[in-house]
């Protein structure tokens, strides 16, 4: 055949990581002549920042996620490939995936988001579970209702039960959205559900190794945030580090503190994934980037979301949903550039503000966009709803959030309390002989 007779082939676009990046990015080239696969190892994309009310059980999972193919359904130049990056080419262009599919690129844009870092003490994982998946909000889920439960059973069999104490360790937003929400469930909403105990009896502690709670934001708010904090009767260890975690237990110096249900929101780790490339990398595994978002030396390879390390005015942008969003954005408009032979616009990431939940009606809200207010209370909780309304994906998540909060927040009752899986919780047999009445 005449090769002048033939199509040209279209741009290849890969893009690794269903999160906000990656569906941003997506939907950012939907109008231009590019081929585009979605490659993710879930098929959902789970909206994040509600992700502690799966965990405390508000929600449920369908409420916060939708199927990546759902969302690209009528984006006609999007295929989606659920699989796993294993392995990444610069210099033949393709990607290596778990199945053993090699696939070839022009573009390739990574978001595989981040994960726990338990600052090299990963055996703690499994007794203070974080907070980055459905899997681990259902987990979490299981372990809080789990420990109402057991206590229950131990008073009807034993005539006692040990004294519930839940710790959250780290004291960033969705710390204090855990340690508010559980404080909220045992006061407000389990005491009608169980007769031998009384929920509200239980203990919160939440411990952060800076001086205050939220420290990212305001120090008004984050004053704010331990006042309102307190009086849900969670007690704050600020300026504290834990040293040690076991069954049933933490640590703080030479301080043992019991716990029946330990939760881990203290650090993060980006994905192993930039560490393939060989490029520089920050001390959290994040790949160094510039103006247009691509690492050194790899002019079609863009790292967006909480893999990259980019710099705005000396600082780093935090790893939140606002800049992946922004930068999934921004790279619709750096390939039409490269399209039209028109220089790359440089990233720069507008800051709306941020917003923290920290029990019924209460929340801090640092708002950038579109004026410049700093709130607390119900009018910050108000804020707090309509944004996160606004930000779901897909109509009927909309309208289920809303019914479901609605109702909750009306009659006291909370419709997701499933408990699935392993019905026993690690750590309740040491947990309990350490609170064993003295005889």
């Amino acid at each position: 055949m005449d090769s002048k007779n033939q199509t040209p082939q279209r741009p290849r676009v890969l893009i690794v990581g269903g999160g906000f990046a990656g569906i941003h990015a997506a939907k950012s080239l939907a109008g231009l002549p590019v081929d585009i696969t979605v490659i993710d190892r879930r098929n959902h994309h789970t909206f994040q920042p509600l992700l502690y009310q799966v965990a405390l059980a508000v929600l449920s999972p369908a409420d916060i996620a939708q199927p990546i193919r759902s969302i690209l359904c009528k984006q006609k130049n999007a295929r989606v490939v659920m699989d796993e990056l294993t392995g990444i080419d610069t210099a033949a262009h393709q990607v290596e995936l778990a199945t053993g599919a090699r696939l070839s690129y022009d573009y390739l844009i990574l978001a595989t988001g981040a994960t726990h870092s338990y600052f090299g003490k990963d055996d703690w994982a499994k007794y203070a579970p974080g907070l980055k998946t459905l899997e681990d909000a259902t987990e979490i889920r299981r372990r809080v209702l789990l420990a109402f439960e057991l206590a229950e059973r131990q008073m009807i069999e034993k005539g006692w039960h040990p004294q519930l104490n839940f710790v959250v360790i780290g004291g960033g937003p969705t710390g204090v959205e855990l340690a508010g929400a559980i404080s909220d469930i045992a006061q407000l909403y389990m005491k009608r559900d169980f007769r031998q105990i009384d929920p509200s009896r239980s203990k919160v502690m939440l411990i952060e190794g800076s001086p205050h709670v939220l420290a990212a934001y305001p120090e008004v708010l984050s004053v704010k945030a331990e006042a309102e904090l307190k009086k849900l009767g969670v007690q704050l260890r600020t300026g504290t580090h834990v040293t040690d975690i076991g069954p049933g237990w933490v640590k703080i110096g030479d301080e043992q503190i019991d716990s029946v249900v330990t939760l881990w929101a203290a650090g993060v780790q980006a994905s192993p994934v930039g560490k393939m490339l060989d490029v520089p990398v920050d001390r959290r595994g994040c790949v160094i980037v510039n103006q247009t978002l691509n690492p050194p030396n790899l002019h079609n390879v863009f790292i967006l979301g909480d893999l990259s390390h980019f710099e705005e005015n000396g600082k780093p942008v935090p790893g939140v949903a606002q800049p992946a969003m922004q930068m999934g954005d921004h790279v619709g408009r750096l390939i039409a550039a490269d399209l039209k032979a028109q220089p790359r616009p440089a990233f720069h990431y507008f800051n709306k503000g941020d917003l923290a939940t920290i029990g019924r009606m209460d929340a801090v809200a640092n708002i950038s966009w579109p004026f410049h207010a700093r709130l607390s209370g119900f009018l910050a909780w108000v804020t707090w709803l309509v944004v996160h309304i606004f930000f779901l994906v897909g109509f009927r998540n909309r309208l289920s959030v809303f019914a479901t909060w609605v109702w909750t927040y009306l009659t006291f009752t909370r419709g997701a309390r499933l408990i699935t899986g392993d019905q026993s919780l690690i750590g309740w047999t040491e947990y309990k002989a350490n609170l064993k009445p003295k005889s």
